[in-house]
């Protein structure tokens, strides 16, 4: 059962209600994130541009310009080594066109993510040579490419390695220049930008140090950095929200007919874009290309300039992403069946040989979302297999799986998320060691919900939400505030769609006055709920609106428009009996 928990984070609400000439409980919302003074959050609403810190303070970034410069005098060729995923794509992209347009010829490649899996390789070395480039470039990869800086060298290439990932306990490869923030030595103040915001950065040095314009590539490039920004899950905090919301603005105005081409085909030109849609509409389609394909396909909707031929290349892709949550839910569907059939160990390991390899971390995340507890799927047969996982925050997975590093080939990731590979003959061994060592109980897998406040829906005016919605955007690390109560009562319940997947619900507060909630999901999950806990046919008798029965519900309060009026409308995220 999910525990909710309000928030109690201290802060001076009412002096930071007065100096922002905000609400009381918008004051709170914000101490919630971690903003607990008024400077900090004048920052958090009105920072800008100007206000995100200098690339120069990124350790061997200045370096790293100057060994660019002295490359356009030599071989003016530099080969760009990216990854396939939204991140690795758009920090591509970002110094693709910085690049070009500061004289140099360039070549991205990048590596086939089945055959080769990821990171530079030896033979993006070899074709960086044979492209004639003096210099390799990397972006979203590199800091553990210790052997490949090596060969690199070895083939008379200087490397540049730019990266955002965790330094490897060995250290930094002996490459000419590695900017990533996460270096130890690295004085940059916030560490959790992307892998395309550091190419970015450096691309801005470099234009600083060849008095290009600087502040025109900033905003050309905007577009491309929230993307990669909220795609790669980025915490929305410090420059991040600077990022995601200038970037987000340019995108609503992008002059790339490939993005323009995608946003139309999605029904989303003349919205207003928020990370909702960069996080499940655009940016998937992104991920699919390197998931089931190879990256090329979506640099070439990037790179395309006529437009109808950049609409043939978005549908195309759309198409490909359909087709990646097609094979997710007959994957998940089947993780169903095995789980239906044993039952879910407190750490779920499960052998799906027929799924695509690429999407086993997805399915992994769908089923550890579903069950509340840590689970690795495993994919392909043969003598190695290949896996990922996804875990909960009471459950540290990199530390837990390298207890039994000794099962593995190979295995890398953090305490929530992890790739691995392993003889086929040790998977039993792992599922049995991860149980028996887990130290897990359901007591421990209870899932917990933050609740900003306990705030009756009678608060929740237009005018309140609209303030609200001005803190944002919202999204990982800034996540949009959740009210719960539990004197609360449901009149009515309606479930809508052919799918049944959303359910419209009529309830009402301490003072009588009704409100329209709307679900979103599986609504046998409800139909279950209310039979359990409130009698057979009190789930149909609520279809008619023939009764009433109390309920604790958790919502955010939403601008519904109808017919030109604004009206609240509440999303129910999380629902408890009351007894």
């Amino acid at each position: 059962m999910e525990k909710w928990i309000l928030h109690n984070k201290k802060g001076d609400f009412e002096g930071m209600s007065r100096e922002l000439g905000v609400d009381a409980l918008t004051a709170r919302l914000l101490a919630n994130r971690e903003v607990r003074d008024v400077e900090t959050a004048r920052l958090y609403l009105r920072g800008g541009l100007k206000d995100m810190p200098d690339p120069a303070l990124l350790k061997d970034a200045e370096k790293a310009a100057l060994l660019l410069e002295e490359e356009l005098s030599c071989s003016a060729a530099v080969a760009v080594a990216s990854d396939y995923d939204a991140d690795g794509l758009f920090a591509g992209q970002i110094l693709k066109e910085a690049l070009t347009a500061a004289g140099f010829r360039v070549k991205v490649l990048t590596p086939d993510r089945t055959q080769e899996g990821y990171g530079l390789n030896r033979r993006i070395i070899d074709e960086a040579a044979a492209f004639g480039a003096g210099l390799i470039l990397t972006c979203d990869n590199g800091i553990a490419a210790r052997e490949e800086a090596l060969y690199a060298s070895e083939k008379g290439l200087r490397l540049i390695i730019t990266d955002h990932h965790e330094v490897p306990e060995q250290g930094i490869p002996e490459a000419d220049a590695v900017v990533d923030p996460k270096r130890s030595d690295c004085t940059y103040p916030f560490k959790g930008i992307c892998g395309a915001v550091v190419a970015l950065k450096l691309m801005q040095l470099l234009y600083r140090r060849m008095q290009l314009d600087e502040e025109a590539l900033l905003r050309r490039m905007l577009a491309y950095a929230a993307i990669a920004t909220i795609s790669d899950l980025m915490d929305l905090r410090e420059e991040n929200r600077i990022l995601a919301r200038e970037g987000l603005k340019m995108l609503e105005e992008t002059d790339n007919a490939g993005l323009r081409a995608l946003i139309e085909a999605q029904g989303l030109s003349g919205r207003k874009l928020t990370p909702y849609h960069i996080g499940f509409v655009l940016g998937p389609c992104f991920n699919a290309a390197g998931r089931l394909e190879t990256i090329e396909m979506a640099q070439e909707l990037l790179a395309e300039t006529d437009p109808a031929r950049a609409a043939e290349r978005a549908v195309a892709l759309i198409a490909l992403n359909q087709k990646r949550q097609q094979l997710t839910q007959e994957g998940t569907a089947e993780a169903e069946k095995l789980l239906a059939e044993t039952g879910p160990d407190m750490v779920i390991v499960l052998h799906l040989p027929g799924v695509h390899e690429s999407l086993a971390g997805i399915i992994a995340g769908r089923i550890k979302d579903k069950y509340a507890r840590p689970a690795l799927v495993v994919t392909g047969e043969g003598d190695i297999l290949k896996g990922s996982a996804r875990s909960v925050p009471v459950y540290p997975l990199y530390d837990k799986m390298a207890e039994c590093s000794e099962l593995f080939t190979r295995f890398g990731g953090h305490a929530m998320a992890a790739g691995f590979s392993l003889p086929a003959e040790n998977l039993p061994i792992l599922r049995k060691m991860l149980n028996e060592k887990s130290g897990l109980t359901e007591e421990l897998l209870s899932p917990i919900i933050y609740l900003d406040a306990a705030m009756p829906p009678e608060y929740a005016t237009v005018e309140r939400v609209k303030e609200w919605e001005s803190i944002g955007p919202f999204g990982k690390g800034f996540e949009r505030p959740l009210f719960g109560r539990s004197q609360l009562k449901l009149h009515s319940i309606r479930v809508l769609g052919q799918k049944r997947n959303a359910l419209r619900l009529r309830f009402s507060g301490e003072s009588g006055t009704a409100f329209e909630g709307i679900w979103f999901g599986d609504t046998a999950v409800w139909e279950e709920f209310i039979r359990s806990h409130y009698g057979e046919k009190t789930f149909t008798m609520l279809e008619r609106a023939q009764t009433q029965i109390p309920i604790a519900l958790a919502y955010q309060p939403m601008l519904h428009e109808y017919n030109g009026m604004q009206s609240i409308q509440f999303q129910i995220k999380h629902f408890q009996a009351v007894t």
